[in-house]
């Protein structure tokens, strides 16, 4: 099997969490076998070895699992974007609109430079709101978006269309 069939086969389908009418996608069978979680992250990375990274950006809170792992395989930095008011100092911030109403990511106001190549990623690609959001945060702190990862991309919600960058996005997984 090929290692994207292998992802897919791994990822479960939990209806109804956390409310009707979603269709969950738990990642959790892939985080406890090492040898899934090895696979993950390879093939996360795979695209991205050749250009440069210097910070993986994770998004809060699923992206933080992986993010840190891809940025050790491409010898980057990990940097995270959070929800407002979770981080400690001094933050730049990006507000956006949800399907029931709006949500604001920040990341620490010295995180990233001019001259960082940036990877920005996240669990899943769904809407796309947010990874649109963290792309204005990225672009407002002069970093250059070498490219988004994603696990898993729900395409029939076409989250895709929302990204500048969308050229540049990869996922392991589309369900």
């Amino acid at each position: 099997m090929r290692p994207v069939q292998v992802l897919r086969s791994a990822i479960r389908t939990v209806p109804n969490f956390p409310k009707p009418g979603i269709q969950f996608k738990d990642i959790t069978p892939i985080l406890s076998d090492i040898d899934l979680l090895k696979l993950a992250v390879e093939q996360l990375a795979l695209p991205f070895k050749e250009k440069r990274i210097t910070k993986v950006i994770g998004v809060e809170s699923r992206g933080f699992i992986m993010a840190p792992m891809i940025a050790l395989e491409l010898g980057a930095s990990f940097i995270p974007v959070r929800k407002e008011g979770k981080l400690p100092r001094q933050t730049r911030s990006v507000s956006y609109d949800l399907e029931y109403g709006s949500a604001t990511v920040e990341m620490h106001i010295d995180s990233v430079c001019s001259n960082d190549r940036i990877l920005i990623h996240d669990d899943v690609l769904a809407t796309g709101g947010t990874a649109a959001a963290v792309e204005e945060l990225i672009e407002r702190s002069g970093g250059k978006i070498i490219g988004l990862s994603f696990l898993i991309e729900l395409s029939e919600l076409n989250g895709r269309a929302k990204l500048k960058h969308k050229d540049k996005a990869c996922s392991v997984v589309m369900v």
